[in-house]
């Protein structure tokens, strides 16, 4: 049976990159899932939400600026309420090609997945990122080791998919402000399986990223505290489930 993925993407200010990421979701070609673009314009203030609309997408338009917790849970309520059978999260900036999805979905199917997360260090292809960032992806590798005992070695990709019993669980809650790394947490503590698969990413090709190099310090401590915190909130919950 065809599977119907649900691709979720983000979008905030994304008007030159926009059109390129949905056309390519439709490109491409996989006799075992169909796919149907779920566009969440995040109050945008740029052409974003005019161009969404010309495309052969859904369109979420969203009065207000929820950040990117609030966009992704919003397509992951979507996803779910519609019955999809999966939903990958893939940003609106052009960083995830499209062409690596069928790779996470095949990843997901043979190992048995709840959650697979597509990664930039397994195989060190395409591009890195910073080295500050490297830096700070290596830092979230142990700490998240530390609270949820499993090695995410790119816990940052927002290049995921998820199957039905995740989406029920990010639909109901979801982190906000650091969704990627706290999610982990967050799936790790509802016996969730999380499994990782090599991917090429490329730099962003449009918009402007939420993290700058002169506060990724700033935002390793957040991102700590908030991994704390969500650690904290669910420590409990496996001898309840």
């Amino acid at each position: 049976m065809v599977k119907r993925i649900a691709a979720i993407v983000p979008a905030y200010n994304e008007e030159n990159t926009i059109a390129s990421v949905v056309n390519d979701i439709h490109a491409i070609n996989d006799n075992e899932f169909c796919i149907d673009v779920i566009v969440i314009n995040d109050c945008s203030q740029d052409k974003t939400a005019e161009i969404a609309f010309r495309l052969d997408c859904i369109l979420l338009d969203l009065p207000v600026n929820l950040g990117i917790g609030g966009a992704v849970q919003t397509g992951f309520k979507y996803a779910f309420e519609k019955e999809y059978d999966f939903a990958i999260q893939i940003d609106g900036d052009g960083q995830h090609p499209p062409y690596e999805i069928p790779k996470l979905f095949h990843s997901m199917n043979n190992k048995e997945m709840d959650v697979v997360i597509g990664s930039r260090f397994i195989e060190k292809k395409g591009f890195n990122s910073t080295f500050i960032r490297r830096l700070g992806i290596f830092y979230f590798k142990y700490i998240l080791r530390l609270y949820c005992g499993i090695n995410v070695t790119d816990s940052t990709s927002g290049f995921r998919i998820l199957n039905r019993k995740a989406l029920a669980i990010v639909s109901e809650i979801y982190p906000d402000e650091y969704p990627e790394p706290e999610s982990i947490i967050l799936y790790s503590k509802h016996n969730l399986k999380i499994g990782e698969v090599s991917v090429n990413m490329r730099e962003r090709m449009g918009g402007q990223s939420s993290i700058r190099a002169f506060t990724s310090l700033y935002y390793m401590m957040k991102v700590s505290i908030a991994i704390f915190f969500t650690y904290f909130r669910y420590r409990n919950l496996k001898s309840k489930t």
